[in-house]
């Protein structure tokens, strides 16, 4: 068992929660509707790129942060600020108070993504080929 630097870790979890806001205010403020022309359709508030590059962006800190982590801690260092983000946002601009449904759906999508992810993250690195000692040669874990 190995023992973890804890002001590394503090460092490492603090920083992955900041990228993982820094997610959202990046790639998530633009909200307006989207409305065709032609049929008078609205559309949005998020577009097709905008979530794709969203969960590419999550999919890449949990990754990360699986490595560098326990897995746990992980998948909440970017679920938790992430859906805070999100729920700010939310909040501020919604009057009926539907946005904590959302907020509840935004968790449980990034707890789910992130746990799968952790998990598929977690077996490539000990099924890595030339693995030693527990850890892997180009990441090793804060100790």
């Amino acid at each position: 068992m190995t023992t973890r630097n804890p002001y590394l870790t503090a460092l490492a979890t603090f920083t992955l929660a900041a990228l993982s806001v820094a997610t959202w205010w990046a790639l998530g403020q633009d909200t307006t509707q989207h409305v065709d022309p032609s049929t008078g359709d609205a559309s949005g508030p998020y577009g097709p790129v905008q979530v794709i590059a969203c969960v590419v962006a999550l999919v890449a800190l949990v990754v990360i942060g699986t490595v560098l982590l326990p897995a746990w801690l992980a998948v909440l260092g970017v679920a938790l600020p992430f859906t805070a983000a999100w729920s700010y946002q939310a909040a501020a601009t919604d009057d009926s108070g539907l946005w904590a449904v959302g907020a509840v759906l935004v968790l449980l999508g990034t707890l789910v993504g992130g746990t799968i992810v952790a998990a598929v993250t977690r077996h490539l690195v000990r099924s890595r080929p030339g693995r030693r000692s527990g850890r892997t040669r180009h990441f090793r874990r804060f100790r």
